[in-house]
């Protein structure tokens, strides 16, 4: 008996996907850097799903050899849903990856984290010989934290003692992360809580703060990483 998973297989993506037919031109720009042999690396969110869909497009048409290593559940399972090759940061080094971002200042720092893999997303940016950063012109910004909070990733016990450290560092808000389709706080697949937080302005040591606190497991913030800007217009 062949083994199918009627679930995957009928998965679509959750939410409406903002300036779609933008986003689908340079998602085929991305899909036309992969080489035969490449392994890639694949962040979370719409712009890198539209971005998987042309890549199994190659893949199909092609017959194109490349392995993604995913950046959270909802990526490996469209992977399988598309019949695209994964792998693990165990077995391979990922050539490239491409991912989104909340907001992109002049300087090319980035807050990332809406969809709550901001850990995984940073680990293979880090992992990287090259890294591309899609985005539409509104994620745009003169200034961080001009329209999104920076996401803080917290082992639950130490939520406290994370909370006091923060306003320490002059946060203006911190918010826990509700869930949408449940009861309480979101969590992340590591197991732990996301704290929305705000800063009136943020400075470029910023994140390294942010991680030297117990508890932290990592922030949003990328600052000073070496990633290539692709606007989709």
């Amino acid at each position: 008996m062949k083994w199918e998973n009627q679930l995957i297989g009928h998965l679509q993506w959750s939410g409406t996907i903002t300036n779609r037919e933008s986003k689908e031109l340079v998602a085929r720009d991305i899909a036309g850097l992969a080489k035969e042999g490449d392994i890639i690396g694949a962040g979370s969110g719409s712009t890198v799903y539209l971005a998987l869909l042309a890549l199994a497009e190659r893949v199909r048409k092609e017959s194109l050899h490349i392995e993604v290593i995913p950046a959270s559940t909802e990526i490996s399972m469209m992977c399988i849903q598309l019949g695209i090759p994964q792998t693990t940061l165990w077995n391979k080094h990922p050539d490239w990856t491409f991912d989104g971002a909340d907001e992109v200042d002049p300087r090319h720092n980035l807050i990332k984290g809406r969809g709550g893999a901001m850990f995984k997303e940073k680990l293979l940016i880090k992992s990287s010989n090259k890294s591309y950063i899609i985005v539409d012109k509104s994620k745009i910004v003169e200034k961080l934290g001009s329209n999104f909070p920076i996401p803080v990733e917290v082992f639950p016990d130490a939520l406290t003692l994370v909370e006091n450290e923060i306003h320490r560092l002059g946060a203006s808000e911190i918010t826990l992360r509700l869930a949408g389709g449940k009861d309480g706080p979101v969590f992340t697949e590591n197991g732990n809580f996301i704290l929305d937080v705000r800063f009136e302005d943020i400075a470029l040591d910023l994140e390294q703060k942010l991680k030297s606190i117990t508890g932290v497991i990592e922030s949003g913030l990328f600052i000073g990483y070496d990633t290539e800007i692709i606007v989709a217009h």
